[in-house]
């Protein structure tokens, strides 16, 4: 099914309608714009299958050129830039004129024939080659927001996100007991436990475990960190100690 159909004059806005036709279908995926010239398939019957194509768009693109009104051809019954135009009134289908250049004015019903002069009251988007990618991406959010299948077919289409090179990933299994927090990225191998700016006793795993003290064993043993004023510290080692008066 066609979904937007690009209408245009050969010689006056032709290179617009490559433009257009090949941007979209990037955006939104193969088969989903009809432009004549590629999307009739050789020994198909032309003029079937761009009223047909019509019918079953949405939208219907209408390529205005500098010179497009100007065309005698638009009073021509059988031209089929003006028959297309006229099909996709008949369907109710939405017409949006595109203005090439700067230099292009806005459609005037005076200046066309009767059975056009509706398409000058179509509210219109500029295109401008030398402001062609911000023209491009307003009229395809144009258009994606017109035609929810569009905005369906770019968003299949976009990859699925991957992480950036370098970056953390985390797994964990069950926890039980408590709480576990992962506060910052840790890079570099992690072959044991890290543990910051604790307070109170921890323990990883069996065995001992010393965390900045020094390992001090032993009968009586004494450890004094700091400065000692007011008096010596004085501790003995060995068998009991005995009173200071000996016998008595």
């Amino acid at each position: 099914m066609t979904d937007v159909f690009i209408n245009y004059r050969t010689g006056d806005g032709e290179e617009t309608a490559v433009a257009l036709e090949q941007n979209l279908t990037q955006r939104f995926g193969e088969g989903r714009i009809f432009r004549a010239s590629p999307s009739i398939r050789p020994g198909q019957l032309f003029d079937d299958k761009l009223l047909a194509s019509v019918r079953t768009s949405s939208v219907l693109i209408a390529v205005i050129g500098a010179h497009w009104a100007e065309s005698p051809r638009l009073h021509d019954r059988d031209d089929w830039v003006r028959k297309e135009i006229l099909e996709a009134f008949r369907c109710a289908i939405t017409v949006v004129p595109v203005l090439v250049g700067r230099e292009t004015k806005r459609l005037q019903p005076a200046g066309l024939p009767s059975a056009l002069r509706k398409l000058a009251r179509c509210q219109s988007i500029r295109y401008d080659t030398q402001n062609s990618e911000y023209d491009l991406l307003r009229l395809g959010d144009f258009l994606a927001e017109e035609i929810p299948a569009l905005a369906e077919a770019e968003k299949a289409a976009q990859p699925q996100e991957q992480p950036e090179p370098g970056s953390t990933h985390y797994s964990m299994g069950a926890v039980s007991g408590g709480t576990a927090v992962q506060a910052r990225d840790i890079s570099g191998d992690v072959g044991g436990t890290i543990i910051r700016e604790a307070h109170g006793p921890l323990h990883t795993g069996p065995g001992d475990q010393h965390h900045h003290a020094p390992h001090l064993t032993g009968d009586g043993s004494s450890y004094v960190a700091g400065d000692q004023h007011g008096g010596g510290n004085r501790r003995t080692f060995g068998t009991e100690p005995r009173r200071r008066d000996d016998a008595r």
